[in-house]
């Protein structure tokens, strides 16, 4: 357990795949038929829908569900050729290909938590958080960027956002060097 800036608590996650016990920051993932522990950093599908930007107000005959997708392992969100992740602030209702946005309520985990469990609300018309979708799991990964293992909302017209104009930046606690015009961590 980590008691964050915000004062949520990050619950780190360790999972059991067949008869072991996974290494802290993998999952159990299946590959090939077979359940194996691998580090969801390395082993991801990409999710590249433009209409998930938060900047993306939704079209009425075609409003996005994710309640009909069957999810399937750990997901890295872009927009374009950027990745980016959750936004962890309200987002208006009708935005984000769908009517009521979910967005991340819990913050992004450090690197060092490793795989922690995320609330996720979903706006509306009466509020920020009028829908509590089920929690779904985040992981910090090294250069810069988030994974996420989704889960299906109870309800139709509900989908996850990708912050457009987010960059996926994960706080780090590294050295930062420079060179020339460039910053970097090690």
């Amino acid at each position: 357990l980590f008691m964050l800036a915000a004062g949520w608590l990050a619950i780190c996650l360790t999972f059991a795949c067949g008869g072991t016990q996974c290494p802290f920051g993998q999952s159990c993932l299946q590959v090939n038929g077979t359940s194996q522990c691998i580090d969801p950093c390395q082993h991801y599908t990409p999710l590249q829908d433009a209409w998930r930007a938060t900047d993306f107000r939704v079209d009425p005959e075609s409003v996005a569900c994710d309640s009909r997708t069957d999810w399937q392992g750990w997901y890295r969100l872009f927009i374009g050729n950027s990745s980016v992740r959750m936004p962890e602030r309200c987002i208006e209702s009708h935005m984000c290909g769908t009517d009521a946005p979910l967005w991340l309520q819990s913050p992004h985990p450090l690197e060092s938590e490793g795989i922690v469990r995320a609330e996720v609300c979903g706006s509306w018309e009466e509020g920020c958080c009028q829908f509590h979708s089920n929690l779904i799991h985040v992981k910090a990964c090294p250069r810069n960027y988030y994974v996420y293992k989704f889960v299906s909302p109870n309800l139709c017209r509900l989908a996850y956002c990708a912050g457009h104009g987010i960059p996926a930046g994960v706080p780090h606690t590294g050295v930062i060097f420079t060179v020339g015009n460039v910053i970097g961590t090690e």
